[in-house]
């Protein structure tokens, strides 16, 4: 079988994404490397179906650290085995195409969003257009890819006529998963011995906290709001939700656990009374995104306040898993909280819907339809 070497700039540790695509393809007979960054506080990687490797940089941000990234990942894939290298979105696609144009292996492009849409960089004009040149530049020459939603598909296909599948990012659903979890203890401690705040309800935010994520309007909105929110991860925002926090005099109600492993993730989020994916509709990556953690919201179990946005709205309708707000203002976050958290035959409904719904709404369909995509090859 061909070995697959897939490519990305993040910690390999938290990327539930690529754990999971990795794990998929590597069970079907792949040979599968996934590379990404080592950092100062990279936690030991744990045992994979597939193989991982970490490359270490001196700078860790901006400019220098795509540049220095990108060199040394071009010398590593230079060097190494691949039958089919795959960059995961834009910042590792100009060593993958041209390792694989030296040595004549097959490139595949895995655009989990619109790069050039994403709010930090079409907020920024110069760096927007370094990133628009390198798309331009690079991804006609990748005729094999696959994004996660049919709007993104469509937009390559405009812009430079690629057929791109369509593999969601969804959820795996364990055998063992069940709709209640009565026997989980809210007040355990995470890997990080930061245990979950001892209260009968909470709200959850997992996922990057990067610009664009709405803290501006949710961290005052938890002023009006009879519980405390829960904030998994960290990004280029985090500083600022640290000074939010303080100016709207919210620190005894706003709960930052910082980057929090996988598996305890999954046991945490089914313990909240409510979740929220909030994106500001800046750009088309914003407008047309479908969120990893509106799908792991569906598979715990638990409803969530959603902007009404095209792709969200199309799986809402037809399953009812969440309430869609029409803006992302401040009184309309309050409202829609405190709403869920106090409406108790809407809760108890959307619930309901989400167990249903993680039946069809799972990872090992998709991988699937990921599998007999890379045999077409």
């Amino acid at each position: 079988m061909p070995t697959i070497v897939l490519t990305v700039t993040n910690d390999l540790t938290y990327d539930q994404r690529m754990q999971r695509i990795c794990t998929s393809l590597s069970l079907a007979g792949y040979t599968v490397v996934l590379v990404g960054r080592q950092l100062k506080t990279s936690k030991p990687l744990q045992q994979k179906p597939y193989l991982q490797k970490r490359l270490a940089c001196i700078f860790t941000k901006g400019f220098a650290f795509y540049l220095e990234y990108n060199f040394r990942l071009f010398c590593w894939l230079l060097i190494n085995k691949a039958d089919i290298v795959c960059a995961i979105d834009l910042d590792t696609i100009l060593p993958v195409l041209f390792t694989t144009q030296l040595r004549g292996k097959k490139r595949v492009y895995d655009a989990h969003e619109l790069f050039t849409e994403q709010v930090e960089i079409i907020t920024r004009p110069f760096i927007h257009k370094i990133w628009l040149g390198i798309e331009r530049f690079a991804v006609p020459k990748f005729p094999n890819g696959y994004t996660v939603n049919q709007f993104i598909a469509d937009e390559f296909k405009r812009r430079y006529g690629v057929n791109y599948a369509i593999i969601r990012n969804l959820p795996f659903l364990a055998e063992n998963e069940t709709s209640t979890q009565e026997s989980q203890n809210p007040d355990q401690a995470d890997s990080n011995n930061q245990p979950v705040p001892a209260t009968t309800k909470f709200i959850i935010y997992q996922g990057a906290v990067n610009e664009g994520r709405c803290f501006e309007q949710l961290i005052p909105a938890m002023q009006q709001v009879n519980a405390k929110l829960v904030i998994c991860g960290e990004g280029n925002f985090f500083s600022q939700v640290k000074q939010l926090i303080k100016d709207n005099a919210v620190e005894d109600k706003v709960v930052l656990k910082g980057y929090v492993m996988p598996d305890d993730l999954k046991r945490l989020t089914p313990l909240a009374h409510v979740a929220v994916t909030l994106f500001e509709n800046t750009g088309l990556n914003q407008y047309y995104s479908l969120g990893n953690r509106f799908f792991d919201y569906i598979m715990a179990g638990v409803p969530q306040v959603c902007v009404d946005y095209p792709e969200y709205n199309a799986i809402n309708d037809a399953h009812h898993v969440a309430l869609l707000i029409k803006d992302t203002n401040t009184s309309t976050i309050v409202t829609a909280l405190n709403k869920l958290l106090d409406d108790t035959v809407l809760h108890k409904y959307l619930a309901e819907n989400c167990i249903t719904a993680r039946k069809q709404l799972q990872w090992q369909q998709e991988a699937a339809k990921l599998i007999g995509w890379y045999k077409s090859l």
